[in-house]
């Protein structure tokens, strides 16, 4: 078949119907930016980093792609992947709190809301930890407290970086106090990880709030957020309510953390890799590969958006 038959093929077919296109979007193969309703290519939008081509919003992401962005090939070795949570409150709400796990486990092949390991970005060895929100809203609960917790260990015995993405609604209520308990854990595993003299950065993802806010998030020698995330305590209603008056339009995004001094940098998702690079070279240039290109070894090519002073 000539080119000129397949368009005149194509002509004769008519429009792609609604339920085709439907089809597709269904089929994964095309994605629609929930900013701008612009439909683009899975492929194409997956190769940006999940970043809209036509509106620079970044679509949401969960561990697995994350890890497949941050780590390079072949060389994530995953930690305590068996650890689970149980029930010790036989917490209840509109169903056992046993069967909520065990439903999302099955769902999201996922033992609860991080995946923790080590591995090698840019070909400088880290340990990495990202929260998934699909589970319970990226709830921090016992079982992300201890596998948060043994990862910082371990990357202080080995003297590594320490990079968390974070994404949570916040302690895990089905849990109670032993949720809470899991904010000073993590918070003495920093403490004793930042008298070692080593490097801790927080990336804080849409969305960051609750307890992880108040807690391992905020706590960074360097603490990086993704352009207009949420990053929070208190939801902005409760916040509004308790101080009687109106918040800002862009109250609790990213760009207002920045402009009052709460995150150091916005830092597009395009680049993450690259800055995580770059600030692992200059806190610990002993570690960094002779090969690696001069911006990745240079302080004055950190292009980031930074307060002014």
């Amino acid at each position: 078949m000539s080119l000129f038959d397949w368009f005149a093929n194509r002509q004769k077919a008519g429009p792609i119907s609604k339920d085709r296109q439907e089809r597709e979007i269904a089929d994964g193969l095309w994605a629609k930016c929930e900013a701008c309703s612009v439909l683009t290519y899975t492929k194409d939008l997956r190769t940006n980093q999940m970043v809209c081509l036509e509106c620079n919003h970044h679509i949401r992401v969960y561990s697995d792609e994350r890890i497949r962005q941050l780590i390079d090939l072949n060389t994530w070795i995953a930690l305590d992947e068996g650890l689970y949570a149980t029930d010790p409150l036989k917490f209840r709400d509109r169903k056992p709190y046993s069967d909520r796990l065990r439903e999302t486990q099955d769902k999201l092949k996922l033992m609860d809301a991080v995946q923790t390991g080590l591995g090698q970005l840019e070909e400088l060895p880290v340990a990495l930890g990202v929260m998934d929100f699909r589970f319970m809203g990226g709830s921090m609960g016992s079982v992300v407290g201890e596998k948060l917790t043994r990862l910082i260990e371990r990357a202080t015995r080995e003297r590594l970086p320490v990079i968390i993405i974070c994404a949570s609604g916040g302690a895990r209520m089905q849990e109670g106090m032993l949720s809470l308990m899991q904010m000073a854990k993590i918070s003495g595993a920093l403490e004793r990880h930042r008298a070692a003299r080593l490097l801790y950065i927080p990336v804080l993802t849409h969305p960051t709030t609750g307890g992880v806010t108040a807690s391992f998030a905020m706590l960074g020698d360097v603490i990086l957020a993704e352009p207009k995330a949420t990053i929070g305590f208190a939801g902005r209603r409760v916040v509004e309510q308790t101080l009687r008056e109106k918040l800002p339009d862009d109250f609790q995004t990213a760009e207002y953390l920045l402009e009052h001094g709460f995150v150091d940098a916005i830092v597009p998702r395009t680049q993450l890799k690259k800055t995580l690079a770059q600030l692992i070279c200059l806190h610990q240039p002993s570690i960094a590969p002779t090969h690696l290109p001069v911006h990745l070894t240079s302080a004055r090519s950190l292009h980031v958006a930074t307060p002014e002073a």
